[in-house]
C-alpha cells in the first residue's frame, strides 16, 4: 500500500470516530421520533436546532412518565425542555429607501455570527473559533458550498478579516472532523458539500499572497484526501463512498452519505417518501443524502425513470460539477507544492489532474446533446438529463473551445430565460429545476463565458439576473435564496420549504456582478 493509499485508510478511521459525536436523534430517540412524526412543527428543521435545557438522559426519562397523562401535549412538553431557534434575519427590518448597497452592507452584520458559539453540551450547533456569515432564515449555521459565494460579496466589501475567519473556520472543521461537513451542525456530520475550499484559499491568496495556499496546504491535502480514500484499491466498475473507478480504470467522483437513515433535519419527509419508493429504505435515504451532500437538493437530474423524489438515485451518477471542483483542488495543490519547491509532489497533483480532465471529457462529454452531463455508471454512459452544472467545466478552463461554444449556444437558445439562467429544462416542483435561478450557478456560468470569450452572452446572464434581484428587492425588501427566472412577477418555489430571504450566497453574487459590470443602483 503507498502513502497516500494509507493516508485515505488513516482518514476513514479518523473520519469514523468523528461521525460518532452524537446528534438529536441519538441524544433523545424516543423524543426525537415522536416529534419528528407528529407534525407540530411545519419544518423539521426547526427541533433538530433546538437547544435541551435539561441532559438528554432527563428529557428521555420526562417523556416516558408524561407522555401517557390525560393532559400531555408534545408541543407544550416541547417548548418546556427545549429552546426553540430563531431565524437570524427575524428582527432585521429592511428599509428600502436607503438602497440596495447599504442593504447588502448591513446584512453582513446581520448575518454575521461570534465564535465559540456553542449550544451547551447537547445542542446540535458545533462551535467554530472565527466570526462567519450564515446564509439567513431557516439555515442559522455555515454552510460549505455557500461560503465560497458569500465570500465574494465579502471581498467586494473589503472585509477580508472576516474571509480569512471563514476559511480558518473550515480548516478548523478539516482538523477536527478529516472533511468539511454539510454544516456546523452535529446532524451534518456525515456528509460533506460541493469541495468549494480550494477556490476558497485561491480567494484568500489574491488579497494576501501566495503564503495563503502554503498555510493551508495540509488541509487542502486532507480534504483531498476524504473524496479520494478508496480510490486505489478500486477495480474498474467499482465504486466505494465518494470514488468510482470507471470502465477504462480512471477514477471519479460521486456524492455521498455515510448515513442510510432518514436525515434528520428533514425526517418527516424522508420517511413518507421512501414508503413510496421501490428501494429499500437505507438505499433510497443513502441516494436522498447524497443528493443533499450535492447541494442541489432536489433536482430531476438525480432521479429515475419514475421522475419523483421516490426514483432519486444519486450515488448512480458521477456528477461533472464535482469532478470539475476535484480538478481545481488538485491544481491548487500542485500550485502549493510548487510554492514549496516541492516538485515531484507538484508534478505528482499535476498528473492527477490531467487525468481527471481526460476523464471528465471522455465520460461527461456528450457529443450528440453538444453538452455536458454526469455520466451514469447504471446505464455506462451519459445521463439524459441537461443542466447548469454544464457550466462547470468553462469555469474551470477544462472544456474545449469548440465545447465552450456548444454549451455557449445552448445555454443562450435553451436555459437564457427573462431573470437570467434556469437550472434545468423540467419543470417538476423541485427547487433545483425550472422554473428556479440560483446565485452560485449564475456567477459560475457567467465567469466561465468570460473565461472562453463569450462576453456579450456573460453580461446579458448579469444584466438580467441583477435586474431581477433589484426588482424583488424594491418590493419585497428582500433578497432570497432563488428566484423564479422564467416568470420574474412570480417568486419561487418548489422543495421542502418556503423560498428563505436574507441570503449569503445571492448577497454575495449581485454584489460581486453590480460592481464587476457596472449594474444595479449606485447606493
Amino acid at each position: 500500500m503507498n502513502r497516500f493509499a494509507l493516508s485515505c485508510l488513516t482518514l476513514l478511521l479518523t473520519t469514523h470516530a468523528a461521525w460518532a459525536q452524537p446528534s438529536p436523534r441519538q441524544l433523545y430517540p424516543t423524543v426525537f421520533e415522536a416529534v419528528q412524526l407528529g407534525g407540530i412543527f411545519p419544518d423539521s428543521k426547526t427541533f433538530v436546532d433546538a437547544r435541551p435545557r435539561l441532559a438528554p438522559a432527563d428529557i428521555e426519562r420526562a417523556y416516558q412518565q408524561q407522555r401517557g397523562q390525560p393532559d400531555f401535549q408534545l408541543r407544550r412538553f416541547v417548548e418546556q425542555h427545549f429552546q426553540l431557534p430563531t431565524a437570524p434575519t427575524d428582527a432585521y427590518h429592511s428599509r428600502v429607501q436607503a438602497g440596495l448597497r447599504h442593504h447588502l452592507d448591513t446584512l453582513w452584520t446581520v448575518l454575521q455570527r461570534p465564535p465559540g458559539q456553542a449550544e451547551g453540551a447537547h445542542g446540535s450547533l458545533l462551535p467554530l473559533p472565527r466570526p462567519y456569515v450564515v446564509p439567513g432564515g431557516r439555515f442559522r449555521e455555515v454552510y460549505y458550498w455557500d461560503s465560497y459565494f458569500t465570500m465574494l460579496g465579502l471581498r467586494e466589501s473589503g472585509r477580508t478579516a472576516l474571509i480569512r475567519g471563514m476559511v480558518d473556520n473550515f480548516a478548523s472543521l478539516i482538523d477536527r472532523q478529516g472533511f468539511i461537513p454539510n454544516g456546523n451542525r452535529t446532524y451534518y456530520l456525515t456528509r460533506s458539500q460541493p469541495p468549494f475550499f480550494a477556490q476558497m484559499v485561491n480567494l484568500l491568496a489574491q488579497a494576501q499572497g501566495d503564503s495563503v495556499r502554503r498555510r493551508y496546504q495540509p488541509r487542502l491535502l486532507r480534504e483531498y484526501q476524504y473524496w479520494m480514500a478508496g480510490a486505489d484499491s478500486l477495480q474498474p466498475g467499482e465504486a466505494r463512498r465518494c470514488a468510482v473507478r470507471l470502465p477504462g480504470g480512471e477514477v471519479l467522483n460521486r456524492y455521498w452519505d455515510a448515513g442510510d437513515y432518514a436525515r434528520e433535519e428533514s425526517y418527516a419527509e424522508d420517511v413518507a417518501t421512501a414508503r413510496q419508493s421501490p428501494q429499500p429504505a437505507p438505499q433510497f435515504y443513502r441516494n436522498v443524502r447524497a443528493a443533499a451532500a450535492s447541494g442541489w437538493d432536489f433536482s430531476t437530474r438525480w432521479f429515475g425513470a419514475g421522475g419523483t423524489l421516490a426514483s432519486i438515485r444519486t450515488t448512480e451518477l458521477v456528477p461533472v460539477d464535482l469532478n470539475c471542483l476535484l480538478y481545481g483542488l488538485e491544481m491548487t495543490l500542485a500550485d502549493g507544492y510548487h510554492a514549496q519547491a516541492d516538485e515531484a509532489r507538484a508534478r505528482e497533483f499535476e498528473r492527477r489532474a490531467t487525468a481527471r480532465r481526460r476523464a471528465i471529457l471522455r465520460y461527461c462529454w456528450d457529443a450528440k446533446q453538444g453538452w455536458f452531463v454526469d455520466y451514469d455508471l447504471t446505464a455506462r454512459g451519459p445521463a439524459r438529463v441537461r443542466t447548469l452544472a454544464a457550466a462547470f467545466p468553462l469555469y474551470f478552463g477544462l472544456a474545449t473551445s469548440k465545447q465552450a461554444r456548444l454549451v455557449a449556444a445552448g445555454l443562450q437558445r435553451d436555459f437564457l430565460k427573462a431573470g437570467g439562467l434556469v437550472t434545468t429544462l423540467t419543470r417538476s416542483g423541485q427547487q433545483w429545476d425550472a422554473p428556479n435561478g440560483w446565485a452560485p450557478l449564475q456567477y459560475v456560468a457567467i465567469e466561465g463565458l468570460e473565461h472562453y470569450r463569450h462576453r456579450a452572452l456573460a453580461r446579458t446572464v448579469a444584466e438580467r439576473w441583477v435586474q431581477l434581484n433589484v426588482r424583488v428587492f424594491e418590493q419585497t425588501g428582500k433578497l432570497l435564496e432563488k428566484y423564479n427566472v422564467e416568470d420574474t412577477a412570480l417568486l419561487a418555489g418548489g422543495g421542502e420549504y418556503p423560498t428563505q430571504d436574507g441570503f449569503g450566497w445571492t448577497n454575495g453574487v449581485l454584489l460581486t456582478l453590480m460592481n464587476h459590470y457596472q449594474l444595479g443602483p449606485a447606493k
